[in-house]
């Protein structure tokens, strides 16, 4: 199969308050750790950013113009991807952290029949719903509900079908599931975290600065 991906990262940065792609963490932009997480697991990376940005790219790794939202700027890259694409993974920089273990999960699952694949990270903080005031209306049932994490994976042929009428949406496994398709969730991981905040990336710092502090194995 042939394995494409894209990387939106075309955004502004409005919430965060600085283009996120490019700030560092631990001395590597968002974006290097995002490209460095799919590196030897896809056969190609298409990635959309900003007009005008002319950040140096890895060898090979196609640079298209994003949009003014995620589903823009997919739907910019997917048009530079190969139509002889099978599955297309997408990955953006706000998941850092990702092992690229995550992405051959998602893919192997779309290898296997499904039309899209997502890790899926347990929830076991108890879920509120609250009205505009604050104040909490009802509690949601935890059972089989879970957080959807990137990397994601799809099937080449859907992901364009889906994408033809320029919708809007949350995310592109919506698309999918509101066009009838096969959704799968594999196993998400806890330290992939989602970086939407100045302090979400002061936790992802200190979860790389403890990583980098584990003894090396000691050889037997």
């Amino acid at each position: 199969m042939s394995v494409w991906a894209i990387v939106p990262a075309g955004g502004s940065g409005t919430r965060f308050g600085a283009r996120k792609q490019y700030v560092e963490l631990a001395g590597r932009t968002l974006l290097d750790r995002c490209l460095e997480s799919l590196s030897g697991v896809v056969d190609g990376v298409v990635v959309a950013l900003p007009d005008g940005d002319d950040v140096p790219l890895p060898p090979g790794v196609l640079r298209v113009v994003g949009g003014s939202t995620r589903l823009e700027s997919v739907r910019s890259a997917l048009a530079a991807v190969p139509a002889d694409a099978d599955i297309v993974v997408v990955h953006g920089p706000s998941h850092p952290l990702a092992d690229a273990s995550l992405t051959r999960a998602v893919v192997a699952a779309v290898g296997a029949g499904a039309d899209a694949a997502f890790p899926g990270l347990t929830v076991l903080d108890a879920l509120k719903r609250l009205d505009g005031d604050g104040r909490v209306t009802d509690t949601i049932s935890k059972d089989r509900v879970v957080l959807a994490q990137t990397p994601q994976a799809f099937r080449a042929d859907v992901l364009r079908r889906v994408h033809a009428s320029a919708p809007e949406v949350a995310e592109d496994t919506e698309l999918i599931e509101r066009a009838g398709g096969v959704v799968r969730s594999v196993p998400g991981d806890p330290v992939n975290l989602h970086i939407a905040t100045p302090a979400d990336l002061a936790l992802a710092a200190r979860l790389v600065g403890r990583a980098d502090e584990r003894p090396s194995p000691i050889d037997s």
